[in-house]
């Protein structure tokens, strides 16, 4: 198989990318968003919580000159939650700061994109609208800052 790590079947990588995506998007709505438009997929399967909703510390890096020698900047605060559904599947959730209710709700998500038959609805009645509102947000500062941008031009002087 070409491009193939030792260990991941191929339709692994493509569930992996789709999950990473989905929290990269969720990280950034707030639970107000999230919340209903969960409950619009319709009901949920059941599932236990195998880490319930806690706060703790992680470590943030960062690089001198950004790509040289690392060095620890300080620490975070992260929520996480693991949740399994009854078919197996488990979710993980982390987020920055101390919202377990977030976390629990990355986590069922989570959870969810990883069975056929939610992953389609969970991207198109959740993870879209989110994507959608996030873009236009970032639209929005797009044209705020080029709205700031200056122009700088030299006058060349002829020479007599």
């Amino acid at each position: 198989m070409p491009n193939a790590q030792p260990g991941i079947a191929p339709d692994d990588k493509g569930l992996r990318h789709r999950r990473r995506d989905a929290m990269a998007v969720l990280a950034e709505a707030p639970v107000a968003e999230i919340e209903p438009l969960l409950a619009a997929v319709g009901p949920l399967p059941a599932y236990r919580e195998i880490r319930k909703p806690e706060s703790g510390l992680v470590m943030t890096r960062g690089r001198i000159g950004g790509d040289g020698a690392p060095f620890n900047i300080g620490e975070a605060t992260v929520a996480r939650c693991a949740v399994e559904l009854t078919t197996g599947e488990i979710g993980f959730g982390y987020v920055l700061g101390r919202d377990h209710g977030k976390a629990r709700l990355i986590a069922i998500c989570d959870a969810l994109i990883q069975r056929d038959e939610f992953c389609a609805i969970v991207e198109r009645v959740v993870l879209a609208p989110i994507r959608t509102r996030l873009a236009a947000g970032r639209a929005i500062k797009q044209e705020q800052a080029a709205a700031t941008k200056v122009e700088f031009f030299t006058l060349v002087r002829g020479e007599d």
